[in-house]
């Protein structure tokens, strides 16, 4: 990381021959005309010129271009912070936290929304790496794109929020998932479920892989049934979650408990057990939730949850871009997650 830093530092210093354009055109092996439209950002380019053109930017650490790059060179006290949906309270409230944390280091902060699509979040570091920050707090909606290459390459201070990315070397600051799993499951073992839906999350997000893999391999200690019918995945939203509790309930398998891996993916849950099953029936299956929303204590019966610290997220991830951007080591952390047993409260 701290040769990331040192490599903006010769960047914003003027110190070294950067790459310009015209060698971006020559790797990816299209033309000028082709590299400049991909490079600002414009759709009028194949997917396969796009994807050649940004990987080529990223093996050359190739960044915007000349005027934004003299303008780079000094300071302008803003940071970037793309979440992956403003919709999802969690993201909410690390993004409320981050940005009074920012202030109190006297940054401001840039705030964009990838609403959970990986095109969307490409066009937003397109974006940022033609604006005047100093650096970028991200939380990713998918594995390694050109265009997230080409943003780490730049040497453009980074971390990351929550969800981190194979073969990008930033620090993360995010839960820790195999606690809040291991809440659950044993929090399901006291409570007598053997059967038990598991809906997930894209196996593409980090959290969504990482709280699979957790589950998968703690529920045979903890009695529960390894019928992999049981299993299904949505899109950490509502409704991709409620798609995938009904390929659960048309298979024909009897559970007696569903865990929701994120928040609106128990929300997604409940509305499909709700509208295939009938309220009552529905509300004599147990609900878990890897995320607490607050009206989960208001359900009838009211729904226990992992609960995940967004707001410690959003500040140590700030503190941590700060030290990078002052060419200080910032090594991540996993924040430790409680739980609240809800189902106590009404037994």
């Amino acid at each position: 990381m701290l040769n990331s830093f040192a490599s903006w530092k010769r960047f914003h210093e003027g110190v070294g021959r950067l790459a310009t354009i015209k060698d971006v055109a020559a790797r990816a092996g299209v033309s000028l005309g082709t590299a400049s439209r991909v490079l600002s950002g414009s759709s009028q380019t194949s997917s396969d010129s796009r994807s050649r053109v940004l990987t080529a930017a990223a093996e050359l650490g190739y960044v915007a271009n000349g005027p934004a790059r003299s303008l780079r060179r000094a300071r302008t006290d803003v940071l970037g912070l793309l979440v992956s949906d403003i919709r999802n309270p969690f993201f909410s409230e690390l993004a409320h936290a981050a940005e009074q944390e920012a202030r109190r280091h006297g940054y401001t902060v840039l705030l964009a929304n990838a609403n959970e699509d990986a095109d969307q979040a490409d066009a937003y570091l397109q974006t940022f790496a033609g604006q005047r920050i100093d650096g970028l707090l991200f939380s990713p909606q998918s594995t390694l794109s050109p265009r997230l290459a080409a943003t780490a390459a730049s040497g453009l201070p980074l971390v990351f929020l929550n969800r981190t990315v194979e073969g990008i070397d930033a620090p993360l600051y995010g839960t820790d998932n195999v606690q809040g799993v291991e809440q659950v499951l044993a929090w399901l073992q006291r409570r007598g479920h053997r059967d038990v839906a598991f809906i997930g999350g894209p196996e593409e997000i980090s959290t969504g892989a990482e709280r699979r893999a957790a589950y998968l391999a703690g529920r045979q200690a903890h009695g529960i049934s390894t019928d992999d019918r049981l299993l299904d995945a949505g899109d950490f939203l509502a409704g991709g979650a409620a798609e995938a509790m009904c390929r659960v309930l048309d298979r024909g398998v009897t559970f007696t408990a569903v865990f929701g891996a994120n928040g609106l993916t128990t929300l997604g849950a409940v509305r499909a057990l709700r509208e295939r099953l009938g309220a009552e029936q529905a509300g004599r299956i147990e609900m878990v939730s890897f995320d607490d929303l607050d009206w989960f204590e208001f359900a009838s019966p009211p729904i226990s949850a992992v609960r995940n610290d967004a707001s410690s997220i959003g500040r140590l991830g700030v503190r941590g871009l700060v030290d990078l951007i002052a060419g200080r080591a910032a090594s991540g952390q996993r924040i430790p997650t409680s739980f609240v047993d809800r189902a106590a409260e009404g037994s």
